[in-house]
């Protein structure tokens, strides 16, 4: 054994003496420079990717996704051979722009949903023009640019080669052949490697792909973007294979699923019509923010004042945004894994608000003066159960009445009004939704948000005794700021919704219902420079500053929080009159209000806040979760305690399996289709046994 050993060490050393005396690197570098070149450049692209989205030290240090993508580009890299020298810049340039743009899309996408895109998105390709101008203004970075440097830098080299005579060099098909075996050799040797580094947890989470930021945080860009090509057409293999298994798994969560028990609150609202507000990009930090002495939603603060005012509220949206908030609050799901259930699974059985109201006799519709086809509305709104949707070709839209995306939030409720007192005159009960649109990004049309002033200002005392007031830019001119100036404004269309809902005793016998939509996914760096303002040099205080005030990842993911307000006219000062502290996600609505109309989803994922209370979790598409006492974050693998309490090891693995399990649940109900072909099954077991 020990002279086998010897033997083995004598080679490598022989081997090393010789890479050394004929210089075999140097040769291998000059014989091999477009291909290094092509890898080198594609590995600088994908590690600048996660530098500049991802900002964790875990993601500085990781060397498991370099190693995976240089795995990827030294097997697609080896193919490059087999081509004549002449013709292998074209097929190297090919990839490396392929391979740049997959950068360039990702980083832009990343800066608007904070997450890595997927093919299965191409179908929502449509909506973009749209929002065209969002993108560009309030997307598109300096930082989206550095990926071109790759396909610059290979046509560099390559023109250089061209001039030294590299591509006249002749080879032949078997050298070619050669060299491509021993490349692609290295590629899955590099491959091998990456892969003895993988842990359980890393490879569970690659299949599931929910956690897209993990994954590429392990497996690199490259391979993400391949393993989602095959997740994005997974939901067509499933539907042909994986049915059995998700009808089976469905079956086992609901079977000991039992209604609700009833509480305070039960059939409290039966009967009464509603009114639900839909509130764009409205954030509960809002309301607890002012600029010299005024308020930005003084209106919501005071509806929240006077209503049932739910604090700690969380949105659960993915890539689907609105459309995303609207299937949740509506249904009580999450949204899908791939796609959205707006655009790719409109043509599902939901359980909905609507149809469940429906049922109970009530007119229901929607109104949003945005085009109807946008989000896929027109079709998914049949399914979910609306009788009538009001959309653009139902109001007056120019260009005086427009702000942002389409017409005023203002001018949106002024011409809604008559169209709900027809709605009040003719039905006994109806249920309706109201989509807001001003408060949208990228918040730049600061010229019809009104006078809302977001300076600091300041009086000064002078020497002789009189007083100067100092006016600091503070907030002025940046994109937080003008949010501000937005929501202010979308803030007081709502005041006026009210007084005219009052003067047309609309509000009689009406609960309304107001959530926020999701978060305005404005950057951390805003908020940072809002608590670090310094009036003395009008710029941010240095971090080494004994005032500066750290606004942490904890702290702004906690900030997304949007409020939910139920509101009566004569609920001030009544027992419903009140603050919930307690944790609540927005499949949790559907379920509470359900106890309080009189309706139940047995298929709901949520729950009725008043009867879980405090023991409520709420579960993100992205794998993470909180609860009253902790937030863990799924591509850490770390939480923070919110009360300061300790946290056991059991208890958040509890939780994470738990959330894995819902996630999974959600996206099997309508990928299959699972509450319509249930329902099949119970009537053809019933129609066997009545035979």
């Amino acid at each position: 054994m020990k002279k086998r050993i010897i033997k083995q060490k004598d080679r490598v050393i022989k081997f090393l003496k010789l890479v050394k005396k004929e210089h075999l690197i140097k040769k291998y570098i000059h014989n091999n420079v477009l291909f290094i070149t092509f890898v080198l450049t594609c590995v600088f692209n994908s590690t600048m990717l996660r530098f500049l989205t991802m900002h964790l030290l875990e993601n500085y240090l990781s060397i498991k996704p370099i190693l995976a993508d240089t795995a990827i580009l030294v097997i697609v890299g080896s193919f490059g051979y087999l081509l004549k020298p002449k013709n292998r810049f074209s097929y190297y340039l090919a990839f490396n722009i392929l391979f740049s743009a997959l950068c360039m899309i990702n980083s832009i996408y990343y800066t608007f949903y904070t997450s890595f895109a997927s093919v299965s998105m191409l179908s929502l390709t449509q909506y973009i023009a749209s929002v065209g101008d969002a993108v560009v203004e309030n997307v598109l970075q300096l930082k989206d640019v550095i990926y071109i440097l790759g396909p610059i830098i290979l046509i560099i080299v390559h023109i250089r080669l061209k001039k030294k005579g590299y591509y006249k060099k002749i080879e032949v098909k078997s050298e070619r052949k050669r060299k491509t075996i021993k490349t692609l050799v290295a590629g899955c040797i590099i491959a091998v490697l990456f892969t003895v580094t993988l842990s359980a947890l890393d490879i569970s989470r690659f299949a599931k792909q929910w956690n897209r930021e993990y994954v590429v945080m392990k497996f690199g860009i490259y391979i993400y973007q391949l393993n989602d090509i095959i997740t994005s057409v997974q939901p067509k293999i499933n539907s042909l294979f994986g049915y059995d298994k998700a009808m089976k798994e469905f079956k086992e969560y609901y079977k000991d699923i039992e209604k609700q028990p009833e509480n305070e609150y039960t059939n409290i609202f039966k009967d009464k019509n509603v009114l639900v507000l839909h509130a764009e990009s409205i954030q509960t930090n809002l309301f607890n923010l002012s600029f010299n002495g005024i308020d930005v939603v003084p209106n919501l603060k005071r509806i929240a004042s006077e209503g049932m005012y739910f604090s700690n509220f969380y949105p659960q949206v993915s890539v689907g945004t609105s459309s995303d908030s609207e299937l949740t609050f509506t249904t009580s799901l999450m949204p899908t894994q791939s796609g959205t259930a707006f655009v790719s699974y409109f043509d599902r059985t939901y359980n909905s608000i609507p149809e469940m109201m429906n049922n109970k006799g009530y007119y229901t519709f929607s109104m949003h003066a945005n085009n109807a086809d946008f989000w896929n509305r027109r079709a998914m709104y049949e399914h979910l159960g609306y009788q009538k949707f009001y959309s653009k070709t139902d109001y007056n839209v120019t260009n005086e009445n427009t702000i942002g995306l389409g017409l005023s939030d203002q001018e949106f409720f002024k011409q809604s009004m008559p169209k709900l007192k027809k709605i009040n005159e003719k039905y006994d009960k109806w249920y309706g939704l109201m989509i807001m649109l001003s408060n949208h990004t990228p918040f730049s049309d600061i010229e019809h948000y009104g006078e809302y002033d977001v300076t600091m200002k300041e009086v000064i005392t002078k020497e002789d005794g009189t007083t100067e007031e100092i006016v600091h830019p503070y907030m002025e001119g940046r994109k937080l700021g003008n949010y501000f100036k937005s929501a202010h404004y979308a803030d007081q269309a709502i005041g006026e919704l009210f007084q005219e809902l009052e003067e047309n005793k609309l509000l009689d016998d009406t609960v309304v219902v107001i959530y926020g939509d999701h978060d305005a996914r404005l950057s951390r760096s805003d908020y940072d420079y809002m608590y670090n303002y310094d009036k003395q040099t009008e710029s941010k205080l240095d971090k080494d500053h004994p005032n500066y005030k750290e606004y942490d990842f904890y702290q702004y993911e906690l900030g997304r929080k949007v409020p939910f307000i139920i509101w009566t006219k004569d609920m001030k000062d009544s027992s419903m009159n009140k603050e919930i502290k307690d944790v609540m996600g927005m499949y949790d609505v559907m379920p509470t209000l359900g106890n309080m109309f009189g309706f139940y989803n047995k298929y709901q994922l949520g729950h009725d806040i008043f009867d879980i209370k405090s023991n409520n979790i709420v579960v993100f598409p992205t794998g993470n979760w909180v609860t009253n006492r902790v937030y863990y974050n799924s591509q850490k693998e770390e939480y923070l305690s919110l009360d300061g309490s300790a946290i056991s090891e059991e208890e958040i693995t509890k939780n994470s399996e738990y959330t894995t399990k819902l996630l999974n649940l959600s996206n099997d109900i309508i990928v299959y289709d699972l509450i319509e072909r249930y329902k099949e099954e119970k009537d053809i077991l019933t129609y066997k046994e009545g035979s």
